[in-house]
């Protein structure tokens, strides 16, 4: 039964998801925590892990959760849930994309569609921002400040805003994401 929640959650995922990776993972956050399959820092976890491995960050979350609920088959099953739909849209779109974009209807749809990506990574954003640093997930909840964090987090942005400004380009996310898990290992060990 597992394997079925698996497969038919991420195919409803990948379906019904614009704006790739970033743009599913409120999607992802809401059915994993509405199952159950992860708590909120396993989730916010599992957010930076996928974020940090190879390949595009819906895929790895996929995996991750499917292979935490079904082991293998779930990893599986999880992940080709989740591309399928882009799959075959992308394979219908390259068929057609030269009639398509010439319909306004088209250009409207896809002019709509991009607002809303954005408000779904930027609410994304901020819900992991609240819940990482501030503790606070829900109405209610107390506040538990999460100073290291926080302090993590300033010293990336001035990181960042000093190499734009010194070297006049923005620095590799790879190499933010290891210098933010070198600061992890300094500030939470202390």
């Amino acid at each position: 039964m597992i394997y079925l929640e698996l497969f038919l959650t991420f195919l409803q995922i990948g379906a019904f998801s614009f704006g790739g990776g970033y743009g599913m993972i409120s999607l992802i956050r809401e059915k994993v925590l509405t199952y159950g399959w992860l708590t909120e820092e396993e989730m916010l976890n599992m957010i930076a892990v996928a974020e940090s491995t190879p390949g595009p960050i819906a895929v790895n979350m996929a995996t991750f959760v499917g292979s935490a609920q079904g082991g293998f088959f779930g990893a599986l099953l999880a992940t080709l849930g989740v591309v399928l739909p882009s799959f075959f849209i992308i394979l219908i779109i390259a068929a057609l994309i030269q009639n398509l974009l010439k319909y306004a209807g088209v250009k409207a749809f896809l002019g709509g569609i991009r607002p809303c990506v954005v408000g779904l990574i930027l609410a994304t954003a901020i819900t992991m921002f609240m819940s990482t640093a501030i503790g606070f997930s829900a109405i209610g909840d107390t506040f538990a400040i999460d100073y290291k964090g926080i302090i993590i987090f300033a010293i990336l942005i001035l990181i960042s805003v000093i190499a734009k400004l010194a070297l006049k380009k923005k620095l590799s996310p790879i190499l933010m994401i290891l210098i933010s898990a070198g600061l992890g290992m300094m500030m939470y060990s202390l």
